[in-house]
């Protein structure tokens, strides 16, 4: 042991004479602290002296830097229920993408064009909106799809999913939340059926109820639904439905006619058929409800995607937004309006009209402030705080400033499946932007 200590000091003293500083440990430079910070045991630590009070504080200091980068933040993961905003799961705020479905023939080529990638590049920001948009729907869809249950209130239902989504958007005005109502039509009713206050639906078993509702980020939206049956009996009629979306998905495209989708999506729809209490029905495409095209802050842009087939030469073009829905009924396949009206949305391209109600104006400039030209409800209103306000959304409807959108619905008696989902046709390849693992 001492023939190690005075190796030890040797080694000091030689430190020392080369660098020319002065062996007391005052010296305050930070150079003293180089020796000891080499390690000693606990045998070496005595009779090092004042080389301690230097050795100490460095070493701590290392140490505790090194424990620090050993402190990893953890991800966040999301609760059950859900209630951790969807950008605070990913601090990145690059949100999954979609499924991507390959281009065919003619538009093979697009997928290698380098073109094509700049310009894909170039709407990035907008594809990571409308993609936080769909991380939404599916978490919010997967909660209440493990929820939902008979005997449920159906305004319960839909106050629950709605306020989720709220909270999992970070609504924010007209910048972050809910596209259009939650839609939860039952049976024979195939959309537009919504509670309002008040109402005592309850959920039963052998009920067929669609689940529509819509999401958000500036405009961005997405509209995407899937249907509920506790029954087994209905489970031909949720299965053709769900794969003539499928289908009207995989026909989708730049440059394909919209009549060709529509006709690949009946012949899928009507190849199947469902034994209901004895009797057996085809499943029938709903001639008069199509899919449609979705631009910013507007639901239906103009362009109508047809379940069934017709002679429309319309094409789909680069860049464009759809939403493939499609409504199987064991009905006639025809729906006309009926029931008490829920949805309303004011009109997209409306200019100014004069008001003479100074009520109506009142109710106007809320709707402006709250929904812009995005779809609401009566229970919409009613949870901003407006009150007596039937006969000025009367006027407004009446001035056609405002549309209404009654409960469409299909013989009494009949059941309706719908599925839907919104697709992408980027420039290089075509994205289900709410493709989940459910659906």
């Amino acid at each position: 042991m001492e023939a190690k200590k005075k190796k030890k000091k040797k080694k000091k003293a030689a430190v020392s004479e080369e660098q020319s500083v002065p062996s007391e440990p005052s010296s305050g430079n930070g150079q003293q602290s180089e020796v000891p910070s080499t390690g000693l045991d606990d045998d070496d630590e005595e009779g090092q002296g004042d080389g301690l009070v230097l050795a100490a504080p460095e070493a701590a200091k290392k140490k505790k830097k090194k424990n620090k980068s050993k402190k990893k933040k953890e991800p966040l993961e999301q609760t059950d229920p859900p209630s951790i905003p969807v950008i605070d799961l990913f601090p990145s705020w690059e949100f999954p993408e979609g499924e991507i479905q390959q281009y065919k023939d003619d538009n093979l080529w697009r997928t290698t064009s380098e073109e094509k990638r700049e310009l894909e590049h170039l709407e990035k920001p907008m594809y990571n909106s409308v993609r936080q948009a769909a991380e939404v729907h599916r978490q919010v869809r997967k909660y209440i799809r493990s929820i939902v249950k008979p005997g449920i209130l159906m305004i319960d239902l839909c106050e629950k999913l709605e306020d989720m989504v709220r909270k999992l958007i970070s609504e924010n005005g007209l910048q972050a939340g809910i596209a259009f109502p939650t839609g939860c039509s039952l049976n024979w009713v195939a959309a537009h059926w919504t509670p309002n206050s008040g109402d005592k639906t309850v959920l039963q078993y052998d009920d067929v109820m669609k689940l529509d509702f819509g999401t958000h980020i500036d405009g961005r939206i997405v509209d995407c639904a899937f249907t509920v049956a506790f029954n087994p009996m209905f489970a031909p009629l949720l299965e053709a439905a769900k794969e003539a979306t499928n289908t009207g998905i995989k026909e989708a495209g730049i440059d394909v006619r919209i009549s060709d989708v529509g006709a690949a999506i009946q012949e899928v729809m009507e190849s199947y058929e469902v034994e209901i209490n004895g009797k057996t029905y085809q499943v029938k495409s709903i001639q008069n409800l199509n899919g449609h095209s979705i631009g910013p802050y507007q639901i239906h842009a103009g362009k109508s995607v047809p379940i069934v087939k017709n002679g429309v030469q319309t094409k789909m073009e680069e860049g464009e937004f759809f939403a493939i829905e499609t409504f199987g009924s064991t009905g006639k396949g025809i729906v006309k309006e009926g029931l008490e009206c829920s949805h309303y949305m004011k009109k997209y391209d409306v200019g100014h009209v004069p008001l003479r109600l100074p009520r109506a104006k009142q109710l106007l400039a809320t709707i402006d402030r709250h929904f812009s030209t995005l779809a609401f409800c009566r229970r919409y209103l009613d949870r901003i705080g407006e009150t007596k306000y039937l006969m000025a959304l009367k006027n407004l409807c009446d001035a056609e400033i405002v549309e209404r959108y009654p409960p469409l619905c299909d013989v009494k008696g009949s059941y309706v499946a719908q599925f839907e989902h919104t697709i992408l046709l980027r420039p290089t390849c075509k994205e289900v932007i709410s493709r989940g693992d459910d659906y």
